[in-house]
């Protein structure tokens, strides 16, 4: 069997379709999960703590207080943007958290129906 025999076959047998799909899908699903911490638990968590959005919480290198990001950065001051830190940690807090409950409500859903199976 040639080597593209058999990459035809693997292709074929649904394995590449499934993972197409699930690239397509987690893409998507990224992208409604950045929404909703974007514009919905953020906004509510940095006016919790002083109405301070987390993106624009940087530390100059040079020492010197910048009114923001975009200034230091055009200023050609290395930052500190350890707020871009703490929104990408949340960011895959909800992504693992939503992630082990789709898993979860999967597996559940899997048990019924390997007992429906057997029954």
């Amino acid at each position: 069997m040639g080597m593209m025999s058999e990459f035809k076959e693997f292709a074929v047998k649904g394995n590449v379709m499934d993972l197409a799909v699930g690239v397509v899908i987690g893409a998507s699903f990224n992208k409604i999960v950045s929404s909703m911490v974007d514009d919905l638990i953020m906004p509510v968590v940095g006016l919790a703590m002083g109405a301070r959005d987390f993106k624009s919480m940087f530390y100059a290198l040079d020492g010197n207080e910048y009114a923001t990001l975009e200034a230091a950065k055009e200023a050609g001051v290395g930052t500190l943007n350890y707020g871009n830190f703490i929104q990408n940690t949340v960011d895959f807090a909800i992504i693992a958290f939503t992630l082990f409950m789709v898993v979860k409500l999967l597996n559940r859903l899997r048990r019924e129906k390997k007992a429906e199976a057997a029954a």
